[in-house]
């Protein structure tokens, strides 16, 4: 018998036919995995532009919510885009650094979406995801959610040696450079990792440890933040040029709709962080010179890791990312 896996994906597989089929119709649906799972703020957010989406664009364009990782793996998800199993992820570069190294250089950005928009990086991010990831960048959704170091353990300086830390490829330079030793899971494993001891501590951002209960296995969150985390809508490229004129339109509307709501995550940011105190999880701060320093250094692992992957690519982006 064949494993559940490869049920689901040929069920994608399957349904991959659907789009093809109805390109020449009046009405296109696009099917649309998210690489997060489905109880998270960032599914629970896109969740209501899906649906203001599809009420709007009856007729034009409809998004198919087939579901996160019990769909698509996690980090299966960006190589699904790539190959047209699904039209659309709600994803990070991190998760799909197995089709292109560069996706994880959108984490290095200090500019916003807005101002990507119009300096050209939004262009530039899309000449390499069209070239190399068969992509196309349509939209970011998180902005202003520092990443931050979790652990078990207390320190009193930015060193994190003899702590097992949990990462995805976004931290793993930087994590490295303090010291730690590194463990890459899923999301979804993290709890029993904190819970058994095969992990002291993750790298995660301001929000979302209480969508997933990480909350009650932690005891410290180390400040300052650092880089930010990247969040976005990818599309097959393929499928976005099948799209007829109006249809792109449409598309491209509601996505600037949707990036115009990221004032939400400042707010949301402060929330999480008075919520976690209210919990008990302290915070460790340094001395002002050794928070420069250990953010100064987060960006110069980055971007040196960024260039040693692809030269050119993180040279141009650099110029375009930076204050």
């Amino acid at each position: 018998m064949m494993k559940p896996l490869v049920y689901k994906w040929l069920a994608a597989l399957l349904l991959g036919a659907s789009f093809a089929a109805t390109v020449g119709a009046q009405e296109v649906t696009l099917r649309m995995v998210s690489a997060f799972p489905e109880n998270g703020i960032y599914v629970q957010r896109i969740l209501p532009w899906i649906q203001k989406f599809n009420t709007e664009g009856k007729g034009v364009l409809q998004i198919n919510f087939l579901g996160g990782p019990r769909a698509i793996p996690t980090f299966e998800a960006g190589n699904a885009v790539k190959t047209g199993v699904v039209d659309m992820s709600l994803n990070t570069g991190a998760f799909y650094t197995n089709v292109m190294p560069e996706a994880d250089f959108l984490k290095l950005t200090q500019i916003t979406v807005a101002e990507q928009r119009k300096n050209g990086a939004f262009d530039a991010i899309n000449k390499v995801w069209n070239e190399k990831g068969n992509m196309q960048y349509l939209a970011r959704m998180v902005e202003n959610q520092p990443f931050h170091v979790y652990t078990n353990k207390k320190v009193d300086k930015p060193d994190l040696t003899g702590q097992k830390i949990r990462i995805s490829p976004v931290y793993r330079d930087f994590f490295q450079a303090l010291n730690a030793s590194v463990v890459t899971t899923p999301p979804g494993e993290v709890y029993t990792a904190l819970e058994r001891g095969v992990v002291d501590g993750y790298g995660w951002p301001i929000g979302g440890i209480f969508d997933l209960n990480w909350h009650e296995k932690t005891k410290y969150r180390i400040d300052p933040g650092f880089y930010d985390a990247e969040v976005s809508l990818i599309m097959n490229l393929p499928a976005y040029k099948k799209l007829t004129d109006p249809q792109r339109n449409y598309l491209q509307k509601q996505l600037l709709a949707l990036e115009a709501e990221n004032t939400f995550w400042t707010r949301y940011g402060n929330e999480e962080t008075a919520r976690q105190k209210t919990f008990g999880i302290e915070t460790i701060s340094f001395d002002a010179a050794t928070s420069k320093a250990f953010r100064d250094q987060a960006y110069s692992v980055g971007w040196a890791g960024a260039t040693k992957q692809s030269p050119e690519v993180a040279a141009r982006f650099k110029a375009l990312f930076s204050k």
